[in-house]
Parts: structure tokens; sequence; C-alpha cells
């Protein structure tokens, strides 16, 4: 089998390999298993099967083990013996070049994204707004873009609520949306995410994109490790909407590139569950048409999670490699779900799906993947081969040296505070106020504000000026003017780089 155009997972029961075909790994997959299985340990293999194959990998670290990929393995005991079983892996251990990230800051460069750019639909989710606190939120922000506000942390968007409660004819005919009880509301929430530590994920410099699919020198692709051993417990909708607004960002920015040798990027969400539990309809909906639509951009998203049930069917039906380690059944209402995840595999006749899934030991699985022309293959009982870096974290020191030597350093670690609507009302409020006609804000102010949107409205009426807003913002973003907007905004009428 030539090198690199296949994803090796491991060795059936008679040791011949089973392994994924590379072009077809934008076709999703799905890891899962009860807990001490050895989804870490698989998809520790998978990350560096991408990476060796020039493939950039973007994962969530939740447990702190997977920046083990930093170094080399020293494998020992029972992993040896699999690595002695099987000839043609060539495995060598070594360390694989990591980039380390954390929201927060302590552990790795910092993750940031701003609020224009997350958008309101993704906004709305993190702070589990009500339908009238939604549709409050989506006023401001038209406010925002009207104005040219530029909403980059959480203060420009307290600045700007706040503003809003004091001027409410800015608001226009979307005055009626913004009532003062969701003002209030919203702010309230807004604190909340403050106490939660989550104004550490909104400002500059935000997250670009190239930074991540960006190969090594030695044309590796770069493992991108999240920290998210605290986040995931301490605000996991902060960890679900990052992943979100990520993966929202990749389907606007990157181009189409249809059949490929190989992907792009492959990103790893685990605690997958989290990205579903209570999300709007409205969001969940746009969330399964991006990871139907967004293979074609050349890149694959594998869902880590105890059972596939965790995942809705919609998304369950385009994934195309599935790993499912061990799973225990107790209960009548787990024997069921046991068999609708037998169920999902194309039957092999020499083994019982349903009986193996209970006696898989750790490192095995049940793995369905897909042939040559993309359908899916017999299951096959498959001992997962062992990584070539190691099992188990780094040391403090070693990740000190790797946040050293990495190719972001001094490039994400101190933020920078420009100016934005926070310090443009600031400003506003400081100046004696401008007598204007009619109750509405002059012209001219809208124009100083880069508001060219909302002066075709009041030129050529609201359906016009919908028309022109979109035609000022794809000319805006030439110059660097644009007030960005995520997928999961665009999709309900925003405007964005295409």
């Amino acid at each position: 089998m030539p090198l690199f155009d296949s994803l090796i997972l491991g060795a059936d029961p008679q040791g011949q390999p089973i392994s994924q075909a590379l072009r077809l790994a934008n076709r999703h997959g799905l890891v899962a298993g009860a807990t001490g299985t050895g989804k870490t340990v698989t998809l520790q293999r998978l990350a560096e099967a991408f990476s060796d194959a020039g493939v950039a990998v973007f994962a969530a670290d939740i447990k702190g083990d997977l920046c083990g990929l930093g170094a080399p393995g020293a494998p020992q005991g029972k992993v040896a013996k699999r690595i002695a079983s099987m000839p043609w892996l060539n495995h060598q251990p070594k360390a694989y070049p990591v980039t380390l990230w954390d929201v927060a800051g302590n552990s790795g460069h910092p993750l940031r994204t701003t609020l224009s750019e997350m958008g309101p639909l993704l906004l709305g989710n993190l702070l589990e707004l009500t339908d009238s606190q939604q549709a409050a939120l989506y006023a401001a922000f038209q406010v925002a873009d009207r104005e040219g506000l530029l909403l980059l942390d959480l203060k420009d968007l307290k600045a700007l609520l706040n503003h809003l409660k004091d001027n409410p004819s800015l608001l226009g005919e979307d005055r009626a949306l913004f009532a003062g009880a969701s003002a209030q509301a919203l702010l309230r929430r807004l604190a909340t995410l403050e106490q939660q530590g989550a104004e550490a994920l909104f400002g500059e410099p935000a997250l670009q994109l190239q930074d991540i699919l960006q190969l090594d020198r030695d044309g590796r692709g770069r493992i991108h490790l999240m920290d998210a051993s605290r986040l995931v417990h301490e605000a996991p909708k902060v960890y679900a909407t990052f992943l979100l607004w990520l993966l929202a960002e990749l389907f606007e920015q990157l181009p189409e590139r249809g059949d490929a040798d190989k992907p792009v990027l492959a990103l790893f969400f685990d605690e997958a569950h989290l990205l579903f539990a209570d999300t709007p309809k409205a969001l969940q909906e746009r969330l399964e048409q991006v990871v139907r639509l967004i293979r074609s951009k050349g890149v694959g998203v594998y869902f880590v999670t105890q059972s596939p049930s965790d995942l809705p069917d919609q998304v369950l039906a385009q994934l195309g490699l599935r790993i499912q380690h061990g799973l225990r059944a107790f209960t009548a209402k787990e024997q069921k779900s046991l068999r609708a995840v037998a169920d999902g595999f194309r039957p092999n006749p020499e083994f019982d799906s349903l009986s193996v899934l209970t006696e898989l030991g750790i490192g095995e699985a049940l793995v369905g993947t897909l042939e040559e022309k993309g359908t899916p293959a017999m299951v096959q009982r498959v001992a997962i081969a062992p990584p070539q870096s190691r099992i188990g974290p780094l040391s403090a020191e070693e990740r000190a040296e790797l946040l050293r030597c990495s190719p972001q350093a001094g490039r994400y670690d101190k933020p920078v505070d420009r100016e934005s609507a926070y310090e443009i009302l600031m400003s506003r409020a400081s100046q004696p106020p401008v007598e204007a006609s009619g109750g509405k804000p002059p012209a001219s102010s809208s124009a100083e504000q880069g508001g060219l949107g909302g002066m075709a409205g009041e030129l050529l009426g609201s359906l016009a000026s919908q028309v022109m807003k979109t035609a000022v913002r794809q000319a805006a973003n030439q110059i660097g003017r644009q007030l960005v907007r995520g997928l999961m905004g665009s999709l309900l009428g925003g405007s964005r780089r295409r």
C-alpha cells in the first residue's frame, strides 16, 4: 500500500491492516465508546496519521493527556507486544509538531474571536436567550452594522446595549424588538458570562485560520490542541460555542476543493454531545447543514463521544468512518441502544456485532470504513495500532518549551484593545448633543461611522436597503472595514466574506 494514501487504523484478527482511504477522510467520522475503552489513544493515532499525510489537525484536549503527541513514545508491556504483532506498521517512536492553545491563555496561546465574527445566533446560544432577548440582540447587531461600530469584546456589546436604552430612536423600525426588559436581561446574561471567565474568549488578536492550516517545515501537518480540561467542566457552553464558531468560519472562508487526494484539516470534537445539548432548533439545523457541506471545503469532522445516540440522526447519517469501542448495557434502555449501534454497521458474516460490542477489550473496536467507491465496508473487529508519540501528558516544563518554540509565539499572547464600539460610544457621550430633525440621527453621522447601509435605507426603502447593505459590506471587506459575521449568522440574512 502506497505511503500516506490511507489512514492505517490497526489490524484485524488475522493481523492484516485495516485502513481508510485518505481521499475519503473528508466524509467525517465517529469515535465512540464507554469511559476507559481507549478513545483518546485512538484519537491520538488518527491525529498522527493525518499529520504524517500532511493534513493539519485541530482537536480539543479534554483530559489533558492528548498533548503527549508532542513527545516521542516509549512503548513497553502490552503496547510493545501489540506493535510487534504489526510488523507492517513501521512503528518509530517520535514527537509530532504540536501547537498548544487555551481560551484562558494559561496553558497555551490564547484563543480569541470577536463578537462581530461570532454573530448574534451563536452568541444567543451561548447566552441561552429567550426569543424576545434574541430579537433584541439581533436589533443591536443591526445597529452596530449600520453605525459602523465594531463589537470586539464584551464591553463593546454592553456599551452598545446601554447606548440603545438611552437612544432608542437609533433602532428605527426595530425599536419594537428592543424592549427595556430584554436589554436588562441581556446585560445580566453578559455579567454571568464574565463571571464564568468567558471574557477571555472575545477580543483581539482573533484567531486567523491560516495559522492552523499551515504545514510544519518538514511537510507534516501541525496538530493544534485546545486545552479544554477545565473549560469543558466550568463553562461547557463556551467550549461548545467556540467549536461551532470555528466550524462556521472554516466553511465561510475556505474555497471549494471538490474531490481532492486528502483533506486540508481534520477537526476532532471531543465530548461532542455538548455541541447539540439544549441547542435551539434553528442553530441545530444550520449545524447539520454545515457538517453536510463542509466536506467539499476539504475539512473532515470527527466526533468523539460515549454513544452514537449523543448525535442527531441527521449528523450520524453523514459519518463515513465509524470506530466503536466497547459499550456496557445493564438496563433495557441501554440494551436497546446497544442494538441500534450494532445495526449501524454493515454486517460481517464472520461474527455478531451485537455480541462483540460488549466483549471488546481496551484498545479494540468495531470499525466501519468506506470502500473505494464510498460505500460502507463490512464491519471489522480491529486492534487499534498504538501511537508513535507518548501515551500520557506532557510535563509543565515540556509544555513551556513547546510554547517557547511555537510558530505562534508572541503572535497571540498579548491582547490588543483598539478603537471599537466602547471607545466610540464613550467619546460620543462626552460630546454635547447634536440637534437632529425628526428625532433621527443626522445622515453625516451614519456616513462618518461607515453606516452606508443605513443611508441606503433612507433613500431606497427597506428592501433596497438590504441589497445595498450587502453590496457595501462586500466592498468594504476589501479595505478591512467589513463587520464580519459567522456562518451561523449569515444564514439568517447577514453578510460574510464570499
